[in-house]
């Protein structure tokens, strides 16, 4: 089934979404949030289901319009947000750029790091920034929402406790991380608010594309209208969500509704193109000694979307526009 929240308060209000896409219908009897949702989602996903099937059968006389610029991320703001880097060979290439090698240890031990969760922003939602100098970039990725999850959950385990999927842009300032990075302790300033998908699908909406691991579909990037990438999702991807999972579990409990990130998707035929603005910059400054492609200005506008086999588009598109932020 597909979910997602219209922009109603700080945390949205839940609707059950139809596979087209093209209708919606409130839930409150049953949850008002996603995130109340997670938090029952044994006894309550059977009822949201149902009502799922109903509003793809046309059988539900208030069924609204939906309208992605009507959204908010499907959490508009979660308990946890962690996103890691489980293209390994998008790692390598960074350090490669730089003349740094890459530590053996990067293959067996999965990246990540906490991002910001209090507010999440919708998949229309203009990525405000302060300066352009600070390198605008975006980064497509794919996230799944669990529900609690055991410390020290094993891999093997992990993967039963993925309750949603969701594409991400993880906006990154990318002039603002290497000095951030230098003072180890991680990003902040270089991370500001994510975007995530119009909706939430469950794993089973993704048919034989979802292995129960990885999401084998292309992940589309368009810049300026401009195709700027596809690669496949499941390919090159060294860690798998239960991995990942089972890594941010690794000493701690993880609260219904915490989101995983893929990190930025990469593949290692270059000619897939790229997911974001920094690797396509690396390529460059490793095949020609400097960067060509410019990192995003205010008017710019990115747009990320998945397909499934059959053409249509599973998640809804993150589409947007880079402005300017002015105090008010």
């Amino acid at each position: 089934m597909k979910l997602a929240s219209l922009k109603e308060g700080r945390d949205g209000r839940l609707v059950v979404v139809n596979r087209q896409m093209s209708a919606c219908v409130a839930v409150p009897q049953i949850a008002a949030t996603l995130q109340a949702a997670l938090d029952n989602w044994a006894r309550l996903a059977p009822r949201l289901e149902d009502v799922y099937n109903q509003l793809n059968d046309a059988r539900l006389a208030e069924a609204m319009h939906f309208d992605p610029k009507e959204v908010a991320a499907p959490l508009p703001r979660a308990f946890q947000w962690a996103d890691g880097s489980a293209y390994v060979n998008h790692v390598e290439l960074v350090r490669k750029a730089r003349g740094a090698e890459l530590p053996p240890s990067f293959w067996t031990d999965p990246l990540m790091y906490q991002g910001g969760s209090d507010g999440f922003i919708g998949p229309t939602d203009d990525i405000l920034a302060i300066d352009e100098a600070h390198g605008i970039d975006f980064e497509s990725e794919i996230a799944v929402v669990v529900d609690d999850v055991p410390m020290g959950i094993a891999p093997e385990k992990a993967g039963a406790h993925i309750r949603l999927l969701m594409l991400v842009n993880d906006v990154s300032l990318r002039n603002l991380i290497p000095n951030e990075l230098a003072k180890g302790f991680g990003f902040f300033h270089g991370k500001p608010a994510t975007a995530f998908s119009p909706v939430a699908v469950t794993p089973d909406e993704l048919g034989a594309a979802w292995d129960g691991r990885k999401v084998h579909l292309p992940l589309r990037t368009e810049l300026n209208g401009d195709l700027f990438g596809e690669p496949d999702a499941g390919t090159d991807m060294t860690f798998d969500f239960c991995q990942l999972v089972a890594h941010a579990a690794r000493t701690r409990f993880l609260g219904a509704g915490t989101i995983i990130g893929s990190g930025t998707v990469s593949n290692i035929d270059r000619s897939r193109g790229s997911s974001c603005i920094a690797e396509r910059r690396m390529l460059e400054t490793i095949e020609m000694g400097a960067p060509k492609t410019a990192f995003m200005r205010f008017g710019d506008r990115v747009r990320i979307e998945m397909f499934g086999r059959d053409g249509k588009s599973i998640f809804g598109a993150i589409d947007q526009k880079v402005a300017r932020y002015r105090m008010p």
